[in-house]
C-alpha cells in the first residue's frame, strides 16, 4: 500500500487516543436538551425516582476515556487512511484537468507548482464523499455508545437487530453533507495556514529563502497549521454536527424517556424520538431544535470542539507528516498538498 495510506491510518488512530475524552464531552453536550421537560412519577411511584431528566446521565470519571473508543479506534485509522488516499488522488487530477502551468520564467520556491485553493476545497470535498461509507456507521455507534454507557459492540449489536445494516446510516444526508463541506474546508485551511506561515517566516527575517527546512521547523509548522485547520473545519459545520448526533440519538433517548413514562404509570410515548425506527428528517431536526431552544444550542459544546480540534489535529498532522518522511525517504517533512513525487 502507498505511503499516503499508513501514514493516513497512523495519524488517525493517534488523534482518536488522544482527543476521545474531550470528544465523549462534546457530543454529551450536544445530545442534550435544556429546555427539555423532565418526567415526573405519580403518587403511587418511587420517591426515589421523582425526576428524571430526559439527557443521558454523566459518565463515571473512569469510564470517560472509553466511552464510544473501541469504534473509532477500529474504524477511524482506516477512515482517515482513504480520506488523504482519496484527498491526494482526487487533487493530482484536478491539477492535471483544471490547472495550466504558469508562464513565469521563476519557478516555486520549492521546485513544486502550489495548488490553487480553490482546487484545494473541492479536493477536500471529494474525499469527504469518499469516507462515507465508513464514516457514518463510525459515527452512529460512537455517539450511542458515549451517550448511553454502552460498549460499541453492544451498539453496534442493537442497531443491527433492530435495524439491520440500514440503522448504522441513520443521519447519513446529514454525516455526508457535514463531512464534504468540512474535509473541504479541512484541507483548504491547512493548506492556506501553510502558506501563511511560509509568508511569516519568509519576512519575518527566518528564511533566506535558501535555507533547507529542518525538522524542528516543519513539525511546528505541521502542529500549527493542523490545528488551525481543525478549528476552522469545526467552526464551519458545527450546527450540521448538532443536528446529526440529534438525529442519531433520537431513539435512543425516545425509548428510554418511554420505558421511564410506563415505569411511572404513564403512557410512555414521551422523549426526542420513537422506538419505530422512523426518525426525522436534517431539516425537521433542526427547526424543531430552533423552536424549542432557540440558535444556542447549534453552537453547544463549540468551545469544548474548538480546543480538542486543535490538539487532535495538530497531532494527527504533524505524525502524517512525519510518517510520509520516513516512509518516502526524505530527511525533512513534506508538505501534505505536495505529494506528486511520492504518489507517482
Amino acid at each position: 500500500m502507498s505511503a499516503d495510506f499508513w501514514a493516513g491510518y497512523l495519524s488517525g488512530a493517534c488523534s482518536i487516543i488522544i482527543g476521545n475524552p474531550l470528544d465523549v464531552l462534546k457530543v454529551r453536550l450536544q445530545a442534550s436538551s435544556s429546555s427539555s421537560p423532565t418526567v415526573t412519577t405519580t403518587p403511587s411511584s418511587s420517591s426515589s425516582s421523582s425526576s428524571i431528566p430526559t439527557h443521558p446521565p454523566r459518565p463515571r470519571p473512569r469510564n470517560l476515556l472509553f466511552l464510544g473508543t473501541a469504534a473509532p479506534i477500529l474504524t477511524y485509522g482506516a477512515l482517515n487512511a482513504l480520506l488523504f488516499v482519496s484527498y491526494n488522488r482526487s487533487e493530482s487530477y484536478l491539477n492535471s484537468f483544471f490547472f495550466s502551468p504558469p508562464t513565469s520564467q521563476e519557478p516555486p520556491q520549492d521546485g513544486k507548482q502550489s495548488t490553487p485553493l480553490p482546487t484545494t476545497f473541492l479536493a477536500g470535498t471529494l474525499s469527504g464523499l469518499a469516507t462515507f461509507l465508513v464514516s457514518c456507521p463510525t459515527e452512529i455507534v460512537k455517539v450511542r455508545s458515549q451517550t448511553s454507557q454502552t460498549s460499541s459492540w453492544a451498539v453496534t449489536k442493537q442497531i443491527l437487530q433492530q435495524s439491520g445494516i440500514r440503522g448504522l446510516y441513520q443521519a447519513g444526508g446529514v454525516t455526508v453533507l457535514r463531512d464534504s463541506i468540512g474535509y473541504g474546508f479541512y484541507f483548504w485551511g491547512y493548506e492556506l495556514s501553510s502558506r501563511w506561515y511560509d509568508a511569516a517566516y519568509f519576512f519575518g527575517g527566518q528564511n533566506t529563502g535558501t535555507d533547507e527546512p529542518t525538522t524542528t521547523t516543519t513539525t511546528g509548522k505541521a502542529l500549527l497549521c493542523g490545528g488551525v485547520a481543525g478549528v476552522l473545519t469545526w467552526a464551519s459545520i458545527f450546527p450540521l454536527d448538532v443536528i446529526k448526533t440529534r438525529m442519531q440519538t433520537a431513539q435512543q433517548q425516545g425509548r428510554m424517556a418511554e420505558r421511564q413514562g410506563l415505569l411511572n404509570g404513564g403512557s410512555g410515548g414521551g422523549g426526542g424520538g420513537s422506538g419505530d425506527g422512523k426518525g426525522k428528517g436534517a431539516w425537521q431536526t433542526g427547526r424543531e431544535i430552533y423552536s424549542r431552544e432557540g440558535i444556542r444550542p447549534f453552537f453547544r459544546g463549540l468551545g469544548v470542539c474548538s480546543l480538542r480540534a486543535f490538539v487532535v489535529n495538530a497531532v494527527q498532522f504533524a505524525v502524517y507528516e512525519g510518517v510520509m518522511a520516513e516512509l518516502s525517504g526524505k530527511k525533512d517533512k513534506i508538505g501534505v498538498l505536495q505529494q506528486e513525487s511520492v504518489l507517482g
